[in-house]
């Protein structure tokens, strides 16, 4: 097992897109793990002193081209990786890089787009040493950072697409579950899976209702592991004490369908249970939340406690 450090920048990052043609910028063994450095925002968003914006967040605004979306760090190439295995990403540590992050309203976006048809935006002191993000009306809210964006390289024969919308091959899921100690399965499309993130989120509400989280710069290390043992054609996740499914659709009731369907299947591939008596233990103990409603495709995810299923 190895330990690499991939750092952001212009040779290592890419803006707003997926696509199985970027080439790798690292490639990994199967368990290795890699501390990746990310940036987050646009010129547009800078913002102004004392404020310190990462010297690589200018070189990658002057220096690589935008895309419609996220700036991401990556991809990073696992050996051994098959379409049709699953990568799985163990998320061991997430910490903020900078002292602020940003959000913004804009108009025709979010969940009320006809309630706040202004832009707005705003900049949050963010207190490392005291894990703590300051708002200016005197509100102080705890950190609980996690990246917005984890994905894979989609199938080639998607071509180039958007980092906003959330798919089949992960991507802008924002799934707060996702902090440290969490584990993120995606399944493999491409040969080595091409594994990218950013989108740092310094906390969250589910929903992300206004169209952003807490915007900012995070370092994360993850364990990178080829599953050749599991078979499944979308995302799956799990924290220390629950599984998760998740459903993506534009329809918010046809993403919790989806995301129910996904946790029955769950459940009767690891018990003895037949896939009626799967859809009553998720009638009496799975929370269905919403994950996003901003992104295009809305999420759903389907929450069982582990220990429902112990023995």
């Amino acid at each position: 097992m190895t330990h690499h450090h991939l750092k952001a920048g212009p040779e290592t990052c890419h803006w707003g897109v997926f696509d199985a043609a970027l080439p790798p910028v690292l490639t990994v063994a199967s368990g290795d793990t890699v501390t990746v450095e990310t940036i987050s925002g646009s010129p547009e968003v800078m913002p102004a002193a004392p404020f310190e914006v990462l010297p690589e967040l200018r070189q990658v605004h002057a220096r690589v081209p935008r895309g419609p979306g996220h700036i991401l760090t990556g991809p990073i190439r696992v050996e051994g990786a098959a379409p049709g295995d699953v990568l799985e990403i163990a998320i061991e540590a997430v910490e903020p890089r900078q002292d602020w992050g940003w959000m913004a309203i804009q108009p025709l976006r979010g969940t009320l787009p006809a309630d706040f048809p202004e832009r707005r935006l705003a900049h949050f002191r963010i207190d490392r040493e005291a894990r703590m993000v300051r708002l200016p009306w005197g509100m102080n809210l705890p950190l609980r950072p996690f990246f917005g964006v984890m994905g894979v390289a989609p199938p080639q024969r998607w071509g180039r697409i958007d980092t906003i919308v959330p798919r089949d091959h992960g991507g802008n899921i924002d799934l707060k579950e996702m902090t440290a100690g969490a584990t993120l399965y995606l399944p493999v499309w491409v040969e080595g899976a091409n594994f990218s993130t950013g989108d740092g989120h310094g906390v969250q509400g589910d929903g992300e209702v206004c169209l952003t989280a807490l915007e900012t710069a995070l370092t994360g290390t993850f364990r990178l592991t080829v599953r050749k043992d599991l078979r499944f054609r979308f995302p799956r996740a799990e924290t220390p004490t629950h599984l998760i499914t998740l459903g993506l659709d534009e329809d918010l009731d046809d993403a919790a369908r989806q995301a129910l369907r996904e946790m029955i299947g769950l459940i009767v591939e690891r018990t003895n249970l037949s896939k009626e008596e799967a859809y009553m233990l998720c009638s009496l103990a799975v929370d269905l939340r919403v994950t996003q409603t901003v992104d295009g495709n809305k999420g759903i995810h389907a929450m069982l406690a582990k220990s429902l299923l112990a023995g």
